[in-house]
């Protein structure tokens, strides 16, 4: 299984079109086969802050949905074209 968290940094005026682009990406994200989680979060201190919590079955299923239509259309022509700052933190379960 693979974890991680993408944490991006936004312009205030961008927010409610942010806010379109994610619920887009993760409604088709989630329809992936290997997608076990795909869940975008804005961080309540910091309403510019998104977080998005990502698992993927596989190392396969990761690169499938990063060479997606959807990830194509919303991640790279979207939010990319946007965000400020870009952070990837990966996770390790402990259990």
């Amino acid at each position: 299984m693979i974890s991680f968290v993408i944490r991006m940094k936004f312009s205030p005026e961008d927010r409610a079109e942010v806010a379109d682009i994610l619920r887009k990406l993760a409604e088709a994200s989630r329809q992936e086969p290997g997608c076990v989680s795909y869940i975008p979060h804005r961080m309540e201190a910091d309403p510019d802050t998104v977080l998005i919590y990502e698992q993927y079955k596989d190392s396969a299923a990761e690169e499938a949905h990063r060479a997606s239509a959807h990830f194509k259309k919303y991640a790279v022509g979207g939010l990319y074209q946007k965000m400020l700052e870009r952070n990837r933190e990966d996770l390790f379960a402990l259990v």
